[in-house]
C-alpha cells in the first residue's frame, strides 16, 4: 500500500537531487528524497582535510545556490574565486579570460564536493515538505495515467505524481523508464588531487593542452594552494596513478610549466573513468531526468555540475509556475522544461565535444590552425566575451 501522495519522488541525493528538492519544497510541493545510501552529515570529518574533488560552480549556479539559502551554509573560507583563465594550446597557442572582462565578480568559485553536499544536506533538513528516504533501495517502478510508485527494499510503497531520476550517469531510474541508452566511454581518465605551492596563484585558473598527454587544468584553492584535474589518456593515467607522491608532484609540475614553482601533494591522487551521454529525450510519461541522469559532457570546460543545477533551477521555476495545476507530472508542465533546458545543454555539448575533437586531431595542419584560431580569440574581446557568456550562466 502506497504511502500519501507526494508530488515529486526524486531519486538521487547528489547536489544536484539535494538542491532540487530543496528549491521544490521551498516552492510548496511536497517531496519525498530517495537514496541508496544515507543522506547525512559526516560531522567527523577533520576540518583540515580537503577534499580532492572539487566543483567549478559559476555565477548563475552561485546566484540559485544563494537563492535556495545553501550557498551561506558554505565554508567562506574553504571557497575561492576564479578571477582569471589562462589557457595555453599545445603549439604556442594563447588565451585568456577575465572577470573583470565579463563584468563578474568571479567566472567560477571552487568549491568542495563534500562541502557542497554538507550545506545541500543541511538545508534539505530544513524543508518541512521534503521527506528524506535512505539508505534504502529502490526496487520497482510503475506508473499509472495519474501517479507514479516507487517500492523500496523495506517495502514500501513511495507514491507521486512526478517521479525525477537525479541518480548519475548510470542511471536506474532511467533504464525502469525504459531509456536504455548507457554513457559512453571517452577513452580518458581524468586524475584529481589537490597540491600546495610555491608560488601564489593570485585567483588563476590554468588549463594546457597537451596533445597525446591530453588536458590538465589546475584550479586555485584558498591560499598557496591548487587542485589538479588531468584528463588524461589510461596510459597516462595508470602513470600518474602509480607515481609516489614525490614523483607525482614533478610530474604534474612539469607538465604544468612549473607556472606556481615547486608542488607538494597535499592529497592522494584518484582517477574517474569520463564518459559522455547524449539522451534524445529527458522526460518521459510522468518522468524527468536531471543532472548526469540526463546528459554528459566532456569535463575540460568543468560545466557537468553546473549543467545538472541548471536543471534543477529549471524544473523547480517550471512545477513552482505551475502549481495551479496540482499535478507536477502533467505533460504541459514536462514540456516546458525539456524545452527550456535543450538549448543550454546542447550549446555545451556541442562546445566542449567540438573543442575535444579539434585538440584530438594529429598532424601540423590541425595543430597550426586550431592553435592560430586560439591566437585570433585572444585578439578579438567581443569574440572572447559570447564565448565564456554558456560557462557564466
Amino acid at each position: 500500500m502506497a504511502e500519501g501522495l507526494h508530488d515529486v519522488v526524486i531519486v538521487g541525493a547528489g547536489p544536484v537531487g539535494l538542491a532540487l528538492a530543496a528549491g521544490l519544497g521551498q516552492a510548496g510541493l511536497r517531496v519525498a528524497l530517495v537514496d541508496r545510501s544515507a543522506v547525512a552529515i559526516d560531522i567527523d570529518a577533520p576540518a583540515s582535510a580537503w577534499d580532492a574533488r572539487v566543483y567549478a560552480v559559476s555565477p548563475g549556479s552561485a546566484a540559485f545556490l544563494h537563492g535556495l539559502g545553501a550557498w551561506p551554509r558554505l565554508d567562506s573560507s574553504r571557497i575561492t574565486a576564479i578571477e582569471t583563465m589562462e589557457i595555453a594550446g599545445d603549439a604556442g597557442g594563447q588565451l585568456r579570460f577575465s572577470a573583470y572582462e565579463q563584468g563578474v565578480r568571479a567566472l567560477a568559485w571552487i568549491v568542495e564536493a563534500s562541502g557542497l553536499t554538507r550545506a545541500l544536506c543541511e538545508l534539505v533538513r530544513t524543508q518541512p515538505l521534503v521527506e528524506t528516504l535512505s539508505p534504502v533501495e529502490p526496487v520497482r517502478v510503475s506508473w499509472d495515467a495519474q501517479r507514479v510508485e516507487l517500492t523500496l527494499g523495506d517495502a514500501r510503497v513511495i507514491a507521486g505524481r512526478l517521479l525525477v531520476a537525479a541518480d548519475g550517469a548510470h542511471s536506474w531510474t532511467r533504464r525502469q523508464a525504459g531509456l536504455l541508452q548507457e554513457p559512453v566511454s571517452l577513452g580518458d581518465t581524468a586524475v584529481v588531487a589537490n597540491f600546495d605551492t610555491a608560488l601564489p596563484h593570485r585567483g588563476r585558473a590554468f588549463q594546457w593542452f597537451l596533445g597525446d598527454e591530453g588536458v590538465l587544468a589546475w584550479l586555485p584553492l584558498r591560499g598557496l594552494r591548487m587542485s589538479m584535474v588531468w584528463s588524461a589518456p589510461r596510459s597516462v593515467a595508470d602513470e600518474l596513478m602509480g607515481c609516489d607522491p614525490t614523483a607525482l608532484a614533478q610530474r604534474v609540475g612539469a607538465a604544468g610549466a612549473n607556472a606556481l614553482g615547486s608542488l607538494s601533494v597535499l592529497t592522494p591522487a584518484q582517477r574517474f573513468p569520463l564518459t559522455s551521454l547524449h539522451l534524445s529525450t529527458v522526460i518521459g510519461h510522468r518522468l524527468a531526468l536531471v543532472g548526469d541522469a540526463a546528459h554528459g559532457v566532456h569535463p575540460l570546460a568543468g560545466q557537468g555540475m553546473n549543467l545538472g543545477l541548471g536543471d534543477a533551477a529549471a524544473l523547480v521555476r517550471v512545477l513552482a509556475e505551475g502549481r495551479l495545476t496540482r499535478d507536477a507530472g502533467a505533460p504541459l508542465l514536462l514540456e516546458r522544461y525539456a524545452s527550456r533546458r535543450a538549448e543550454p545543454v546542447l550549446a555545451m555539448q556541442a562546445v566542449t565535444g567540438g573543442l575535444a575533437r579539434l585538440f584530438a586531431a594529429r598532424g601540423p595542419f590541425a595543430r597550426g590552425m586550431r592553435n592560430a584560431g586560439m591566437n585570433v580569440l585572444a585578439a578579438v574581446p567581443p569574440l572572447r566575451r559570447a564565448l565564456a557568456q554558456p560557462a557564466l550562466r
